[in-house]
């Protein structure tokens, strides 16, 4: 079976020393390789930024995608060969600004992937604008006077969507981020994490000493029921000086792929063409 190592890329990151994205790398590879994943059996999907580098950093099947649609283009590769396992990786611009459409649409769908969001609340590829996670009052290069739009809780859109898995964690803890993924592969259907991403080049105030006094885990309170909808809402809104991680909500329902009578053959690349079906496609256009 192959090793953190092994999913190791020569090409070295470029982050930032210090920068959220390298807890999140480290914790995806353990995770896969907990977990028993072959490197040909993944497929990470991104989109624009600096977390969405990912994939070169990353010994397995990758794609870098359009600024907000790695998503779109992470449904078709499930879709055509839902033996993959496909992971997402792609910041809360990309994801919930850009993206906020594909971001409800997937949930609905409720494909059997894990779709990992670096929110670092702030745009740090383009020099730190303040993004759909920034607190109102957040001041940037752009915003002198401080953001006047209220903070997206993207917890709460995705249990508002129907998502089947919802769960946070925090990249300066990366054995819970490494447990988290490890559920989230486990995980029958649509499977989100939001990680806490200290951007330490442009966001000075949700630095990772912010975090560490803030943060608590769900799963620390034996009584956390994941399956009671109302309570993972008022968890999902909780921010402050206590914010929660862990597992949010957790349900079983069927997925996209399940219910798809030609899925169910089998990987639609393995399944071959039938000669009449070309044949009568090229007949309509003659």
């Amino acid at each position: 079976m192959p090793t953190v190592q092994d999913y190791t890329s020569v090409h070295r990151p470029t982050w930032c020393p210090g920068c959220g994205n390298y807890g999140i790398w480290n914790s995806l590879k353990a995770a896969l390789v907990n977990q028993n994943y072959e490197l040909h059996d993944v497929l990470i999907v991104s989109g624009i930024g600096c977390g969405s580098k990912l994939p070169d950093y990353t010994e397995a099947n990758g794609l870098m995608t359009l600024h907000g649609r790695p998503l779109a283009v992470a449904t078709g590769c499930h879709l055509a060969n839902h033996d993959l396992k496909v992971v997402i990786t792609h910041g809360d611009g990309d994801g919930y600004s850009m993206g906020g459409n594909h971001f409800l649409h997937t949930i609905r769908r409720n494909l059997d992937i894990v779709d990992i969001y670096q929110d670092n609340k702030v745009y740090g590829l383009t020099k730190g604008q303040y993004s759909p996670t920034s607190d109102k009052g957040y001041k940037s290069k752009t915003s002198l006077g401080g953001s006047i739009e209220e903070a997206v809780f993207p917890l709460a859109v995705a249990l508002a969507a129907g998502a089947t898995f919802v769960s946070r964690s925090f990249a300066g803890d990366t054995d819970q981020l490494t447990w988290l993924i490890e559920q989230a592969l486990q995980h029958k259907g649509y499977a989100m994490i939001d990680v806490f991403q200290p951007c330490v080049s442009f966001n000075k105030i949700n630095t990772y000493q912010w975090y560490q006094e803030r943060v608590y885990k769900l799963q620390d309170d034996p009584n956390y029921d994941t399956s009671n909808l109302d309570l993972a809402f008022q968890k999902a809104r909780e921010w402050g000086d206590r914010i929660p991680t862990g597992i949010f909500y957790q349900v079983q329902r069927p997925t996209y792929a399940e219910q798809v009578p030609t899925l169910g053959k089998g990987a639609l690349v393995k399944q071959g063409l039938r000669n009449s079906v070309p044949e009568s496609i090229k007949n309509e256009f003659v």
